[in-house]
């Protein structure tokens, strides 16, 4: 049932018609099947979870052979009778935050069906990254708006008015002012490697030291995706060159449909510069829905102990 809904939400136009003008997404995209073109001319691809089939277009455009174009992913995965090995393997399967409503999954069981030893995967490596961030303008706008409402005290609605803005992740655009910190890495993906039982439970312990003194209102996620060719050898763990093609979801790089997910606390807290926020955050698949994530986040700040 969920996948049903999942996606029959993505027979709507409008869903696709984002995504096609997200030109950071669908430009870097066409770069990378370019810049791989020598894989892909007169090769045999796989585009995984193809929507309207505007990559495997660009793949027929390149020169492939043969493109095989799989919507509704895990089931047609399961249905399709594949008798030839596949070259190169396409798809956009990043969802916000990375891996909320993520296909990695499927990538993953075409990967393992069908690719040749050697072949292609694009995009090949992705990376999740957190920080802390301060946004009084956004805690401004939903929260002490109402403590004067044209003239009238409703700080009354202020404890509902903090569980329906920040009880849940947000996706929004922030800038990079907005960040507190360097960010750390909660999860470098190889797609060449990377197994579906990895992904049902990622943990990291994060350390993070304040670059100013500002309210900190919480947490920033965000990832890029890597277009590169596999690394035979393992110990020569890629570094991303020049050359690399990179697609990012930075606050401060150029905007892009998935934005950025924040966590935020119901009330902010002061930080000072150079002083410590640590913890550990932990992302679950749901029992219910795998496509979705609990998100389970500590923190200790000055002295002061949180849960999320």
């Amino acid at each position: 049932p969920y996948d049903a809904a999942y996606f029959h939400s993505y027979a709507h136009l409008g869903v696709h018609e984002e995504m096609i003008k997200d030109r950071t997404r669908t430009e870097t995209y066409r770069a990378a099947i370019l810049q791989h073109q020598s894989c892909i001319e007169g090769k045999v691809i796989m585009d995984v979870g193809c929507g309207t089939g505007i990559l495997s277009i660009f793949c027929a455009l390149a020169g492939a052979k043969k493109v095989y174009a799989v919507d509704a992913s895990e089931i047609a995965l399961q249905d399709i009778h594949i008798n030839e090995e596949i070259d190169v393997i396409i798809s956009e399967w990043m969802g916000y935050m990375l891996l909320y409503e993520s296909m990695l999954s499927s990538v993953i069981t075409a990967r393992d069906r069908w690719l040749k030893p050697g072949g292609l995967i694009l995009p090949s490596h992705a990376t999740l990254y957190m920080a802390p961030v301060t946004n009084s303008e956004r805690y401004s706008e939903s929260i002490d708006f109402w403590r004067d409402v044209y003239g009238i005290d409703m700080s009354a609605m202020l404890p509902l008015a903090k569980q329906c803005a920040f009880e849940e992740p947000s996706v929004e655009f922030i800038s990079g002012e907005n960040v507190l910190t360097w960010p750390f890495v909660v999860k470098d993906i190889d797609c060449y490697t990377v197994t579906i039982h990895e992904l049902e439970h990622v943990t990291a312990d994060y350390k993070f030291s304040s670059m100013m003194q500002a309210p900190f209102h919480g947490f920033a996620f965000w990832f890029d995706v890597e277009f590169a060719a596999p690394v035979h050898n393992q110990k020569k763990r890629r570094s991303k060159s020049i050359e690399t093609l990179v697609l990012s979801t930075a606050p401060e790089e150029a905007p892009t449909h998935w934005q950025q997910t924040l966590l935020y606390f119901y009330d902010p807290i002061e930080v000072k510069q150079d002083q410590t926020i640590q913890g550990s955050v932990t992302l679950s698949q749901s029992k219910e829905n795998p496509r979705f994530l609990n998100i389970h986040l500590e923190y200790t700040s000055g002295g002061r102990a949180f849960v999320k």
